[in-house]
């Protein structure tokens, strides 16, 4: 029987509908821990809901929500509130990639961005940290990516930078909270199998990279979690993930910024 390290506490999983925050849904489900499940499609809200309730017998609650919204953060932890909820662990996962060149999409297309992959994860932070301090126990997991530690690539523009700005923001956070019992990670995957390919046009690209490259959400929910518990600040997932990190820390910029440009057209859309 798997441990249950999270019975009667609530997380609060953004993103929770399908990929890497339905995994970590069910990662934490399996650890006895009750759920708050929050995104934009209420079928597959319910559906993940029915099908963890089932399994493991915890509570799980839906609330849809679009954190591109400026009032979603508010309203959501409201709502959270009302239903009587404390929030104990939360996995800010939400998000999604604009492909093409910066000037391609619309403004307003990267202003939605970076609501949902900066502001909405800081938000909600800034919203359950305090009951965690008065609690004496928190995790918070920001779903950052490689993409963050590695120079940016052309195309897909504000991606990256989203993910370092996650990483700092944890670390920071992070530092601020050693004695109050909150663990603050940021989760590191590199490529994983989800739709986040499909969403963002990517798939046809991204299939022609090797297998050994890519990691389940499953495994990637798996690792975070327990990084977390040891009070890890970052988490890079997997051993080649962990390789292309440092392999980029000890090249040169210039070279470092070469090999993007040379190897981006393989999994980004740039036009």
């Amino acid at each position: 029987m798997a441990p249950q390290p999270y019975a009667n506490r609530f997380a609060l999983v953004t993103g929770a509908s399908a990929g890497i925050g339905a995994a970590f849904a069910r990662e934490l489900a399996a650890r006895g821990c009750a759920l708050v499940l929050t995104a934009r499609r209420q079928d597959r809200l319910q559906a993940l809901a029915d099908e963890l309730h089932a399994a493991h017998a915890v509570r799980v609650e839906c609330i849809v929500a679009d954190l591109s919204d400026p009032s979603a953060v508010e309203t959501l932890c409201v709502e959270i509130a009302r239903r009587g909820i404390a929030i104990d662990i939360l996995v800010n996962n939400a998000g999604y990639g604009v492909p093409g060149n910066f000037l391609a999409p619309s403004w307003q297309t990267h202003a939605d961005f970076i609501r949902v992959l900066m502001t909405a994860p800081c938000e909600l932070a800034y919203q359950l940290l305090p009951g965690m301090q008065q609690r004496r126990y928190g995790r918070i997991l920001n779903i950052a990516s490689l993409a963050g530690h590695i120079p940016g690539s052309a195309g897909h523009t504000l991606y990256g930078a989203s993910k370092a700005f996650l990483i700092k923001f944890s670390q920071s956070l992070a530092l601020e909270n050693t004695a109050t019992g909150v663990n603050v990670c940021a989760v590191c995957p590199g490529f994983t199998y989800s739709e986040f390919h499909d969403v963002t046009g990517t798939r046809a690209i991204v299939s022609k990279m090797p297998k050994w490259m890519w990691m389940r959400a499953e495994a990637v929910a798996r690792i975070g979690l327990d990084a977390a518990e040891r009070g890890e600040i970052v988490c890079v997932t997997g051993r080649v993930n962990r390789a292309i990190k440092s392999l980029f820390k000890l090249l040169p910029d210039r070279f470092a910024l070469r090999s993007m440009q040379k190897r981006s057209k393989n999994f980004r859309v740039r036009d």
